[in-house]
């Protein structure tokens, strides 16, 4: 890892440490593809199904290489972290399977299936307010009480080395890719995409994919500082919360491009992907093939490795449904 301003960058080697370090404790997930999408399109899109992960998202890539690095002189105490709900019950999986504590502050209105799932794997949680304001504010009681190791969801670079092994895997699944597309809120997996492809395949282009109601990335990259919202509004649950200086490093470097999409079209994108693919999937997941089937002329033509990065979903609320 690079020191730039105090902060540790992870590098490439890092990502290849973290991959040896989880592989036995992840999927490496498949890629799908359909027809019916690359006619729509125009392009021919690889989709890297992290909705088969482990735990059911990306998120526990980053999470179990925090856990399993940690020296055994703080075994003891565990870990803790905040989190809207995937890095929550990934980092409850790893921390289940080393055996040691995990407590996490969690929104109060996260999706029940994601709290389900981290009190199924362990972990304890403590809930806040759904503003970043809030969930910061209670986490720092909840570490000061359980002084645990803090694993942030995204701003740490032992988790940002972890989700970079996802499009090395993806690379190594594909015939070679123009573009990479993932969703973003707190870019963590952008980040994870950026460190692999600038070494691996610097010639492939990594676009993020954000809700439009929750555009605080887009704004940043046109504004070249970080614009931080507090408690956005948008279907896309897992993308609400803001880029922080490590995750910025990344997106301000490497990313090409951030595209945005509205709640119906994000909606739309993710029952399209449920109705013709047959796969489960959030609508965090949906943003990209949204922002894809908005913008057909830039990906017309072009191989596309789109990351669906989840598939914990609360079944009994899915967007489409009234009421």
């Amino acid at each position: 890892m690079k020191d730039i301003n105090k902060t540790l960058i992870p590098g490439f080697d890092d990502m290849l440490a973290a991959h040896e370090r989880i592989a036995p404790h992840i999927h490496r997930t498949p890629v799908l593809t359909s027809s019916y999408l690359n006619d729509l399109t125009g392009a021919e899109l690889f989709f890297k199904c992290e909705n088969f992960q482990k735990a059911g998202a990306f998120k526990v890539r980053g999470a179990t290489n925090a856990v399993f690095g940690l020296p055994e002189g703080m075994l003891e105490k565990g870990v803790c972290t905040h989190s809207s709900g995937n890095h929550a019950l990934s980092l409850s999986y790893a921390a289940g399977r080393r055996g040691i504590p995990c407590n996490v502050v969690m929104p109060r209105t996260a999706p029940q299936a994601k709290k389900d799932a981290v009190r199924g794997y362990g972990g304890t949680i403590t809930e806040c307010e759904p503003s970043t304001s809030s969930r910061e504010a209670v986490f720092a009681e909840v570490q000061a009480k359980t002084e645990g190791d803090f694993v942030h969801p995204y701003n740490d670079p032992r988790v940002i080395a972890g989700q970079g092994t996802c499009s090395r895997e993806l690379m190594e699944q594909t015939d070679g890719l123009d573009m990479v597309v993932a969703p973003i809120g707190g870019g963590g997996m952008i980040s994870g995409t950026c460190l692999t492809l600038s070494t691996l395949a610097p010639e492939v282009q990594v676009i993020a994919a954000e809700p439009e109601q929750a555009d605080d990335a887009y704004r940043s990259f046109k504004a070249g500082h970080i614009i931080a919202d507090d408690a956005p509004e948008t279907v896309a649950d897992g993308l609400k919360v803001p880029l922080k200086e490590l995750t910025w490093h990344f997106v301000s470097t490497h990313v090409t491009d951030i595209l945005t999409a509205s709640e119906e079209e994000i909606v739309d994108a993710m029952k399209l992907t449920w109705t013709r693919m047959k796969i489960v999937m959030e609508a965090s997941c949906a943003v990209p093939l949204a922002t894809i089937l908005k913008n057909k002329d830039r990906f017309a033509g072009k191989r596309v490795g789109v990351i669906i990065t989840g598939g914990n979903v609360d079944l009994d609320k899915l967007p489409w449904m009234a009421g």
